[in-house]
């Protein structure tokens, strides 16, 4: 019996976001095997690139929706739905996204694979750099991590003095 639940657990169907977290572990210990140091900053400088382009259309979604790149539109017009497998506690002011993750498929996946080391990469770079291609003078603070915390903090803090400006 155990050897057909076992089966029966292979043959499941696998969401897309554990796809994804298993897919981006597999690419950055390829490159830091095949190319050192040198690979793991081109997995870096490819996630980062990735990121200020979902910011880029962020923005736009926002634009089309007839908001300002603002720190209150940031989440409402975000580009990836919020499943299940994520779950945080979200606070929006004038200046600022604050986000407390308790749940996240990418972490949970990558911590259960062994794979935080790798992971680890996606974590530190994606979020700095949507909010990057969202709006130029946003700030990501992430203080906390699920390696390290066991729960993801992110503060998006847009410059004040840019926020002035544009009001």
């Amino acid at each position: 019996m155990e050897q057909q639940e076992q089966v029966a657990l292979e043959l499941e169907e696998v969401d897309m976001y554990i796809l994804f977290a298993r897919m981006f572990a597999h690419i950055a210990r390829e490159m830091e095997q095949a190319c050192g140091e040198q690979g793991i900053q081109a997995v870096r400088a490819g996630v980062r690139s990735f990121g200020e382009e979902r910011g880029r259309h962020i923005a736009a979604r926002a634009a089309a929706r007839g908001h300002a790149a603002d720190a209150r539109h940031y989440l409402s017009c975000y580009d990836m739905g919020r499943s299940g497998y994520f779950h945080s506690r979200d606070t929006v002011s004038e200046n600022q996204v604050e986000q407390d993750f308790d749940k996240c498929v990418f972490a949970e996946t990558w911590m259960r694979d062994g794979c935080e080391r790798w992971g680890i990469h996606y974590c530190d770079m994606i979020d700095p750099a949507i909010a990057h291609g969202y709006h130029e003078d946003m700030e990501c603070v992430h203080d906390r991590h699920f390696f390290r915390d066991g729960r993801c903090h992110f503060k998006f803090i847009l410059n004040q003095k840019e926020a002035e400006s544009d009001a």
